[in-house]
């Protein structure tokens, strides 16, 4: 008799960003044959941080040697660059320049050069005027060149690895928000609402593409992997599993260059060890514009990208959470300027200005805000490293912002490796 028999699927993934549908990528790749049902709430593929996000292939050099971000990063981005060339999926590797313009910045400046070579990535060291041989408008003390950073559209390479693995069998749902999980010795059943998802609730949700709208069912697998996001730490809940750590939302604002000439590449500052986020950047992307960003302000909601987007419960749960006090507490000082920041164009100009000098506020275009899943753990700690965990029949990714567009590949193997033993204990 099929073990498998009674069952939907063998591998049920939740969540249909980058990192859920490299998962299910993965999977079929590793073990062909093995059902795989993907479940996303949205209408489509990279609805929130892979489709908002300035489309940065990173080269790894700002992660700890030896973390989880520091490999799949440096392995992840020489592997999407693969993965673009393949699919005829737009990308470019440009190379980047990490700009010192403040002595105190010189000893971290000079510490990336270190990291960078423990990480494997060939970096250049540079002085003013071979600042300006890359980079003409841009000014600083120092600056490092990282040449095996790129650009490419995320969400193609979403869409295409939805496309890839229905191919190979796999079912990819839309419209699909899942409300409750019922999990069991023989694995887990999972009910989806009707018509839940945003998709759906603008009357375009679909499964697998055809248009119809997922009406609400009960999928039954023998092992659930949780690629939720903004919602991952909910849904690590529903399974039963306690995860240790709150997802508290971080909302990154950018502004587009009305004189996308000032700018050739990309240009970094150094940025803050304290803290997981890169600082306002400039970077040229795939379409030729250049994007000025991302602050970092909290967010309202899980999905707040704007001031006015506020969902009261979802905000209750995030000041419920001790962890987000403890980090308020810490770093007051440095949230206190990048609210300003997002309060003052005039503020975030001037932010700019300290790299890009020709910069003036009418520069500055509004462009589309993007979302930041930030695990925060109890003690207030920001998580630094991705956060993947297993629990009974599940597995759950629990830390993946950025670079995990990057790294999704990678992550999406060892995800798929983890699920693959839960199958394998039967």
């Amino acid at each position: 008799m099929d073990g498998r028999a009674g069952f939907d699927c063998d591998v049920l993934v939740i969540g249909g960003g980058i990192v859920g549908l490299s998962a299910a990528y993965a999977i079929t790749r590793a073990a062909p044959g093995t059902r795989v049902v993907v479940l996303e709430k949205e209408a489509g593929p990279a609805r929130h941080q892979t489709g908002h996000n300035s489309g940065v292939i990173h080269s790894g050099i700002y992660y700890r040697p030896g973390s989880l971000k520091a490999r799949y990063a440096v392995r992840g981005s020489a592997e999407m660059v693969k993965f673009c060339a393949e699919y005829g999926i737009a990308h470019e590797v440009t190379g980047k320049l990490i700009v010192a313009t403040r002595r105190d910045e010189l000893p971290r400046l000079h510490a990336l050069v270190q990291r960078g070579r423990e990480n494997g990535i060939p970096v250049r060291e540079l002085g003013p005027a071979q600042i300006m041989e890359y980079e003409p408008q841009v000014r600083g003390l120092a600056a490092i060149h990282v040449g095996t950073t790129g650009v490419c559209d995320f969400t193609a390479v979403a869409e295409q690895l939805a496309e890839s693995v229905r191919a190979a069998g796999a079912e990819v749902r839309y419209g699909a928000e899942v409300t409750v999980v019922d999990r069991r010795a023989w694995g887990v059943a999972v009910r989806t609402g009707a018509g839940d998802g945003a998709g759906a609730r603008d009357g375009t949700g679909a499964r697998d593409g055809t248009g119809a709208r997922d009406a609400g069912a009960v999928v039954r697998a023998r092992a659930l992997v949780n690629c939720a996001g903004l919602q991952c730490d909910r849904v690590a809940r529903l399974t039963g599993d306690d995860p240790g750590m709150r997802i508290v939302p971080f909302r990154g604002e950018y502004f587009e260059l009305a004189r996308p000439g000032l700018v050739r590449g990309l240009v970094y500052p150094v940025p803050d060890p304290a803290f997981p986020f890169l600082g306002v950047h400039l970077t040229r992307s795939v379409d030729g514009g250049v994007h000025v960003g991302p602050n970092a302000v909290p967010a309202l909601a899980r999905e707040g990208y704007r001031w006015s987007d506020v969902r009261p419960g979802e905000l209750a749960g995030t000041l419920g959470w001790p962890g987000s006090w403890r980090t308020a507490r810490k770093h007051w000082r440095y949230g206190a300027g990048e609210l300003h920041r997002s309060l003052s164009k005039r503020a975030f100009a001037t932010a700019v200005r300290r790299l890009l000098p020709a910069v003036t506020d009418a520069d500055l275009r509004p462009a589309p805000a993007g979302v930041r899943a930030q695990a925060v753990l109890r003690d207030g700690t920001l998580a630094d490293d991705f956060l993947i965990r297993r629990g009974a029949r599940t597995v759950h990714v629990l830390n993946a912002p950025s670079p995990a567009a990057t790294a999704a590949l990678p992550i999406g193997r060892e995800v798929a490796a983890r699920v693959l033993e839960v199958l394998a204990e039967r």
